[in-house]
């Protein structure tokens, strides 16, 4: 890794992608337009992935016991070994050197996960982030874009935006061109990876991985007939595990699922919760939840989102407005479409409530004159959050 210090006279070491995608040195960055061929297994997982959300958990889950349940978990099963085949070839192409981790001349931090849907990186994704810049550092923001319609960017880029304000963010699906854009056009000093466990390509200096308390092991299966992306065996690579969601269940259960992370990795286990610090307007207003009373009475409120953990974001709703309230669910990174306005719109609700990643996606005046709120998560560490810290100081040192 470079000396931090050459970075600042703009000496930057040439890296040079295999595929001729990006170089580095003569401050040239070449893009080469480049087609994603997808398997019939990934074709599957996308096509089983835009089901609504409680209807395709219910499928993987086994709560959906009819006939249609059964067949669908039957094909998914029938395809499982296929995707174990592909992931364990590629990993372990990676683990023996035969396909490279391209380095960077700054430290890379990732924030990933071993299952698709909500895990709750971007709220860590944004403390690491903040970490950083008080020890300045430089940071920057490095995601994929999935599911970006122009030139915005996606929801994550956009709560990303309003969590971190003035740390630059590229989305772009080859991390090492993007990571080059970032050192390039803005001198970071260190670039937070979102959702890149499984992007090997680039190499990190450091791996976060969160695991859902509410569901570690993605129903015990891998794609498509389950959530897990990868073999827990990839939990061996992970520098720091950090569990999520511990608010949402017992002490015992967290407990155990310690134990069974032990089988895993031998990395540091560190306890996390989420916590509601208030709501958020759509013009970006932040409102301390001491402050939100009046609007936490609504007499009907609403709720919808399009992530993918809703259970996750109802337990947290529920917990702010003390009282129980179902979400009409939408496709994890769902863009809303007048129609979609429209059929929330036929609703009677006073108040609607949603998550900061579908409210950046919606007008300011989407509900005319009813008010929507974002409920604003913070991270809470059950445990000390030391061994991350610690070697968030120790990089490039």
């Amino acid at each position: 890794m470079a000396d931090f210090a050459n970075l600042a006279d703009g000496d930057i070491p040439a890296i040079h992608d295999r595929h001729g995608v990006a170089v580095v040195g003569n401050r040239k960055l070449h893009h080469h337009a480049k087609t994603e061929v997808l398997s019939p297994v990934s074709r599957s997982c996308q096509r089983a992935q835009r089901l609504p959300p409680r209807n395709f958990r219910a499928i993987l889950s086994g709560d959906t016991r009819n006939l249609g349940g059964v067949l669908a978990r039957s094909v998914l099963s029938a395809l499982e070994p296929a995707y174990f085949a592909a992931t364990t070839v590629r990993n372990c192409a990676f683990d023996w050197g035969l396909r490279p981790a391209h380095r960077v001349p700054v430290p890379v931090i990732s924030v990933g996960n071993v299952t698709t849907g909500g895990t709750g990186k971007t709220p860590l994704v944004a403390w690491v982030a903040q970490q950083l810049l008080q020890h300045d550092r430089r940071p920057a923001l490095l995601s994929r874009g999935y599911r970006s319609l122009d030139h915005t960017g996606n929801d994550e880029l956009r709560v990303l935006n309003l969590l971190c304000p003035g740390v630059p963010h590229v989305q772009q699906a080859d991390r090492v061109a993007g990571a080059c854009r970032l050192i390039l056009e803005h001198q970071c000093r260190a670039i937070v990876l979102d959702d890149a466990f499984q992007h090997r390509r680039i190499h990190r200096d450091l791996d976060l991985v969160l695991i859902d308390a509410l569901n570690p092991f993605g129903y015990g299966h891998l794609l498509p007939r389950g959530l897990l992306r990868e073999s827990l065996r990839g939990l061996r690579r992970a520098d720091v595990v950090l569990i999520t969601r511990g608010e949402a269940v017992p002490e015992a259960t967290l407990a155990d699922l310690q134990q069974q992370l032990r089988h895993w990795t031998a990395a540091p286990i560190v306890r996390t919760r989420f916590v509601p610090i208030g709501l958020r307007t759509p013009g970006g207003e932040s409102i301390p939840l001491v402050d939100c009373s009046r609007i936490l009475a609504a007499e009907t409120p609403g709720a919808f989102c399009g992530i993918g953990n809703p259970v996750g974001f109802e337990a947290t709703l529920s917990a702010v407005l003390q009282r129980s309230l179902t979400a009409i669910p939408f496709p994890d990174h769902h863009h809303y479409t007048p129609a979609d306005v429209q059929t929330l719109q036929q609703q009677r609700v006073d108040a609607w409530f949603t998550t900061l990643k579908d409210l950046v996606k919606l007008p300011s005046d989407a509900f005319g004159d009813t008010p929507v709120y974002a409920v604003d998560i913070g991270v809470d560490f059950i445990d000390p959050p030391t061994p991350i810290l610690e070697r968030l100081q120790s990089l490039g040192s």
